[in-house]
């Protein structure tokens, strides 16, 4: 039951970081505001050190470098997809490839689950289909390139869950925070290089630092979900983190809420209990 709640707790975070950073991705080059967004990540893991502890072992700076690495590619793919297409369509997308990575990896390691789990892990896989359904009523078209960076942030957003799982778990935020750390550092060597592209614009500070701080957060509760936890029933929880992308895109942006969206939502209720129940 705990790794359920922070489970839930870290796919809402996720969800309002992925709007945050979308909407901060149209106002300036993806890059300026994962500029932001990266450092305020990394604050963020710092000022937890205290509170969780860290031990920088080899395998925690190892799989957390790797989960660095697929962090600043999820960070960049995610925000211009977010930044070029409807949110309500393409955030759900990323996050059906994000759970599907991740769930097989904890099956393959000899994860099993009751009857209750059989039913309420593929009806929760059903729910990010269905939330993934509406379209803006038709008006909203989702091109090819936004439909292949969808798919690309999901599969990294994948190998960056299923590193921070391999990290030893008494090694604390020590993954986090190197992750965080590879993750800047790679933003600010890619900025470098292409300086001349990021345009005139200023980032949104605000937006992208509040979209850091939130990506953190998820990240801190997936890790302790996932040591408390089966990492197939904490990934597929924490990829329900559109419907937060989706709610806050009809609240903010007047996106509409398709109906299979709202069947997607129910299904996700409903699944989450079956989950609990195993």
């Amino acid at each position: 039951m705990l790794a359920l709640l922070l489970a839930l707790g870290s796919s809402l975070a996720y969800g309002c970081a992925d709007f945050f950073g979308g909407l901060g991705a149209r106002r300036a080059h993806v890059l300026r505001t994962v500029l932001v967004a990266a450092p305020a990540s990394l604050a963020v893991e710092l000022l937890l050190w205290p509170l969780l502890g860290a031990r920088f072992e080899a395998g925690a700076v190892g799989w957390g470098a790797a989960s660095g690495a697929a962090s600043a590619a999820a960070f960049a793919l995610l925000y211009r997809t977010l930044a070029i297409g409807p949110m309500n369509v393409l955030s759900p997308v990323t996050a059906l490839v994000s759970a599907a990575l991740p769930v097989l990896v904890g099956l393959l390691q000899g994860e099993r689950l009751g009857t209750a789990g059989l039913v309420g892990l593929p009806l929760a896989l059903a729910a990010v289909v269905l939330v993934s359904a509406g379209s803006s009523g038709g008006r909203a078209r989702v091109g090819r390139p936004a439909l292949l960076l969808a798919l690309g942030a999901g599969s990294a957003i994948a190998v960056q869950l299923v590193c921070l799982h391999q990290a030893p778990s008494g090694s604390g935020v020590a993954p986090l925070i190197v992750g965080r750390a590879v993750t800047s550092a790679l933003t600010l060597t890619a900025a470098a290089l292409w300086r001349r592209r990021l345009g005139p614009e200023r980032p949104a500070y605000a937006l992208a630092g509040a979209a850091g701080a939130l990506d953190s957060l998820a990240g801190v509760l997936f890790l302790l979900a996932a040591r408390s936890g089966d990492l197939a029933v904490v990934a597929v929880i924490t990829a329900l983190y559109p419907a937060g992308t989706v709610l806050l895109a009809r609240a903010v942006l007047s996106e509409r809420i398709h109906r299979g969206q709202v069947a997607g939502l129910g299904a996700a209720a409903l699944a989450v209990g079956l989950l609990a129940l195993a």
